[in-house]
């Protein structure tokens, strides 16, 4: 029986790299991590490949082999932040309707109670809107 024999470029070019700069801790670091992962990110091959083109022992075949990986490997860039939105937004005809009222009454509690809800960008619930509107319509008389 025949094993399937797989090259590992990756692996290869780290020994050589490791021979090259014995000390260097991002080479080790880099050879741990693919030993336990068994792979490295694009960033980090893109790493190794720069520090393995300033080493002249290695093949330049070695050197193809893991740029036509990084090449091959998808590059994921972090889209821009939406710009953000606010939370609530002023609902202009509830705006109007309390204008309206506070004209003809400026007095009335409840509705100066809205206004200040308003104008500090609360959200009016439907019940206040429902007064709203019951206040209009009774004044309308």
């Amino acid at each position: 029986m025949r094993k399937d024999f797989k090259i590992d470029s990756i692996n290869e070019l780290l020994e050589e790299c490791i021979l090259a700069y014995p000390v260097s801790s991002f080479i080790i670091s880099l050879y741990k991590q693919y030993r336990e992962r068994g792979s490295l990110s694009k960033k980090q091959l893109q790493g190794l490949y720069a520090k393995a083109l300033k080493v002249k022992e290695i093949p330049p075949g070695k050197l193809a082999a893991v740029e036509a990986i990084i090449k091959k490997m998808p590059t994921r860039d972090k889209s821009a932040l939406p710009t953000p939105k606010p939370l609530y937004q002023k609902d202009e005809s509830a705006g109007k309707l309390i204008s309206d009222i506070l004209e003809r009454f400026p007095e009335h509690k409840r509705v100066l109670f809205l206004r200040a809800k308003f104008s500090n960008n609360e959200p009016l619930s439907s019940t206040d809107l429902n007064d709203l509107q019951r206040i209009a319509q009774l004044l309308k008389k």
